[in-house]
């Protein structure tokens, strides 16, 4: 059957895609109630769920997960001996962190350049839009060949285990042939590809204390320990000289095979200032999805504007652990708590708590799902697909894989490397949300007739 009437039709549906993901953008769905009110993500979640029976999904639920946040259910039901797909996004996003830093209000998607700007608009609340826009064209050209499950995670971000947990309790709600996980990326704009893996995560607060209060650091400077110094040394021992994780216990020896990264290209996505070196050994598709990786996501001290002539008594950060396929995330958090610890100077008190847990994982690449999506791939893009590694985290997909090991999974997704997810100016091309809506459509349709045969 030709792809061309599904693509006029995904065509035409782009700027209803482009201003729905507005309307889920301007929504300031952190999941941290530290930062932004609960009512963020509440709203974002019932637009979500309003959407879903728009478009005539059945049971559509929020779903109150374990940590506090709601993620959103719809079903469609499968035709008669049709197979049913669950398609996962989710809809909280990261901070904006400099807002100042952003050339366009964050939560207000803005065109530029040929690409819409906005927190989320790739990572992940376009994975939404780009599944809404597949199943519709699919309706608009014959009808949804297949049943569908969709679930809208409401704290993927913040590492909590919320969904994960409450797929545990239910398991019979996920339950799918094909999972298809809308929060990865191609590994270049307009270069279709499958995520065959991804590392786990582990993230802590680590809280160092040397005194009872702060001190005058003329009058007590030079024999009293100062608690941010302290942290500063502790943080140092987690990578080595070149720059590469160093926990101990960890292997850091590991290899990727297939795909690689060039180490230019990588400079160019990552923005390397000129004259700074990348950290670590091996090839960069070795660092970045078959090692271990330490990153400091925050340090709680005086700002330098209305610092005081003090030494500090406390000093805390946020320490996030990545983690590749083979190494257990529970043990490696451990690990890293017990390198925090060990590490303290001048015996400072080191307070550590876990704040979030991911495994990793590992797809099937070989599934007759993959070879569906790769005649989609080719028929979207005119391209082969490829498979790739990715180096952040869904704790949800090993849950899945666990809980359904008859399910093949594929992780498609709108963050291409010029998406700057997570970072200021983040942003989507809108030829890929047109493409892999396409190529999700078409998936859905091959994987209906493969199952029929």
């Amino acid at each position: 059957m030709s792809a061309a009437p599904l693509a006029a039709t995904v065509a035409a549906l782009m700027p209803r895609a482009r201003t729905e993901l507005a309307e889920l953008v301007s929504f300031r769905s952190v999941a941290d109630p530290r930062q932004f009110p609960r009512s963020e993500c509440e709203k974002a979640a019932q637009w979500v769920a309003d959407a879903l029976t728009g478009e005539g999904f059945q049971d559509v639920a929020l779903l109150d997960t374990p940590d506090g946040t709601q993620s959103v259910y719809g079903y469609l039901p499968a035709p008669e001996g049709a197979p049913t797909v669950l398609l996962y996004a989710h809809y909280d996003v990261q901070p904006p962190l400099d807002e100042a830093g952003w050339l366009s209000p964050p939560f207000e998607l803005t065109e530029r350049d040929g690409r819409w700007y906005g927190r989320g608009a790739a990572d992940c609340k376009g994975g939404l839009i780009m599944h809404l826009t597949a199943l519709r064209a699919l309706r608009d050209n014959g009808g949804v060949p297949v049943g569908v499950k969709i679930i809208a995670e409401g704290s993927e971000e913040q590492g909590t285990g919320g969904l994960e947990r409450y797929a545990e309790e239910h398991p019979e709600l996920l339950a799918a042939d094909a999972i298809v996980i809308g929060d990865t990326g191609n590994f270049r704009c307009g270069l279709p590809t499958a995520t065959a893996t991804l590392r786990g995560m582990a993230m802590v607060e680590v809280k160092v204390s040397t005194l009872q209060g702060n001190l005058h650091s003329g009058q007590f400077g030079g024999a009293a320990p100062d608690a941010l110094s302290a942290l500063i040394r502790i943080l140092h021992t987690l990578h080595d000289e070149t720059g590469a994780a160093a926990v101990q216990g960890l292997a850091m020896d590991a290899s990727w095979q297939g795909l690689q990264y060039p180490e230019e290209d990588f400079r160019g996505d990552a923005k390397v200032l000129d004259g700074v070196s990348l950290v670590g050994g091996g090839t960069v598709a070795d660092r970045v999805w078959a090692r271990p990786s330490v990153t400091v996501l925050g340090i709680d001290a005086p700002p330098v504007v209305g610092a005081t002539p003090s030494v500090q008594a406390t000093a805390g950060a946020k320490v996030s652990l990545r983690v590749p396929p083979g190494v257990d995330a529970q043990e490696a958090a451990d690990l890293l708590i017990a390198h925090l610890k060990a590490a303290a100077p001048w015996g400072a008190h080191v307070e550590v708590t876990r704040t979030g847990l991911g495994q990793a994982f590992r797809a099937d690449t070989s599934s007759p799902a993959y070879s569906a999506m790769a005649e989609a791939m080719r028929a979207a893009y005119g391209k082969e697909l490829e498979i790739a590694g990715m180096g952040g985290s869904i704790p949800l997909c090993n849950t899945l894989a666990t809980l359904y090991p008859e399910a093949e999974m594929l992780l498609i997704g709108l963050s291409e490397p010029e998406a700057q997810i997570h970072a200021v100016n983040e942003s989507v091309s809108p030829e890929e949300l047109e493409k892999l809506s396409l190529a999700e459509a078409l998936f859905l349709r091959g994987y209906a007739e493969s199952k029929a045969v």
